[in-house]
């Protein structure tokens, strides 16, 4: 006997059909298993050179991938071990170091600077300024610590004396440099991004500590987290693995090297460049990774503490005020989630402590053509997806 084919109802293979789907979607949604798939586009299309991209959680790293050229003419390929000019990341850097005096009560956050540097008694602020003159005023009050951290003490972004490049001072005479500088606005009421303000704080770290500025780096940070390849200074074998950097053509289709213009060639010569806190630094993606290990773990790093929790609190909530659109901390750019740093080539390092990693991406641009602006933002949403835990 020949039994008849049951009637499924409509409504069931709807359901059924839309369940497909969605699993189909979900599995057409999945990220690419390497950070290269999605980087190497941009590099066929020469929108980007090439690059060290890489994600680690407080433990170990989770994905590093070198995709293109370091240089493009010498056919160099991009390796691991790249170094890069880091640039404004030394900010973050230079104000780890010295929240570690903040921490030892050596420093306070809420301290006049000029309490620290003589130099900066009776520093004026700009009242008028036009064409023909300039009016200077009594500040309200003196420049602190905490705002020359976070860019809110008024300072210019550099001084005069620091033309044409940034590391032809010493620090000590740089910062003179600027207690002779009126302030361009009243303290604690403007945001104004300041090489000056994060190399002054350094300067305060200088006297306070006794120890040069450079040496207090190496000494307190550098080698003790195993950041063999961080330096100011290059030396030959380092410096034959720093990254081309590239910008547009003048078509804007395609990539162009170009020299990092703001600091003194050879970039091995200790004798006319001098520390930078504000953006000297010469680093790979493992040192920075090691950096940023001890920022996710709240401090500490393979047993050693650095910083306190109630440190990196400070460092990474917003300290500008709700008046000015910019939302920075003390040495970091801030946001909602996150905290970490740029450089003027591209770098970028971010530290999202809710999802338990951190996102590190190695570059030498001056800009891109076509799409290429694109490219970060492309391996950060690859990594959130592959790796951000909620």
């Amino acid at each position: 006997m020949i039994r008849p084919t049951p009637i499924i109802p409509t409504r069931y293979c709807i359901a059924a059909l839309l369940l497909l789907l969605a699993c189909a979607g979900r599995l057409c949604a999945e990220a690419p298993a390497t950070s290269s798939a999605v980087l190497q586009p941009y590099v066929d299309k020469h929108q980007l050179a090439g690059a060290v991209a890489m994600v680690i959680d407080k433990d170990k790293v989770l994905s590093v991938e070198a995709v293109g050229h370091a240089d493009i003419a010498a056919g160099r390929p991009m390796k691991p071990d790249a170094m890069f000019w880091i640039a404004s990341q030394s900010k973050p850097m230079t104000s780890v170091a010295v929240m570690m005096l903040v921490d030892e009560g050596k420093i306070a956050l809420n301290d006049p600077v000029e309490k620290y540097l003589p130099e900066f008694k009776g520093q004026m602020v700009v009242a008028e300024r036009d064409k023909d003159h300039l009016l200077l005023r009594k500040p309200a009050h003196p420049i602190t610590v905490r705002e020359v951290l976070s860019h809110m003490s008024g300072l210019p972004f550099k001084s005069a004396a620091e033309e044409p490049t940034l590391d032809a001072l010493p620090l000590a005479a740089a910062v003179r440099t600027y207690a002779m500088t009126p302030l361009e606005t009243e303290p604690g009421t403007a945001y104004k991004y300041s090489n000056a303000g994060i190399n002054t704080a350094a300067r305060i770290l200088e006297v306070v500590s006794g120890t040069k500025y450079e040496d207090f780096m190496q000494q307190r940070l550098f080698t003790p987290l195993g950041m063999k390849d961080t330096t100011f200074w290059p030396n030959e074998e380092q410096a034959a693995r720093i990254a081309t950097s590239y910008r547009p053509d003048a078509a804007r289709t395609n990539l162009s090297p170009f020299p990092i213009s703001q600091l003194i060639y050879p970039l091995t010569d200790r004798t006319r460049r001098f520390p930078m806190p504000a953006g000297g630094l010469f680093s790979t993606a493992a040192d920075t990774a090691a950096f940023c290990r001890m920022l996710l773990n709240r401090g500490q790093l393979d047993g050693k503490r650095y910083l306190s929790e109630a440190a990196i609190d400070e460092i990474s909530k917003r300290q500008t005020p709700t008046t000015v659109k910019e939302s920075y901390g003390l040495g970091f750019a801030v946001g909602p989630d996150t905290f970490g740093h740029g450089g003027a080539h591209a770098t970028n390092m971010e530290i999202r402590p809710a999802r338990g990693i951190a996102i590190i991406w190695m570059v030498q641009h001056g800009g891109f053509p076509g799409e290429g602006k694109n490219v970060q933002g492309a391996f950060k949403n690859w990594a959130i997806e592959k790796f951000g835990r909620e």
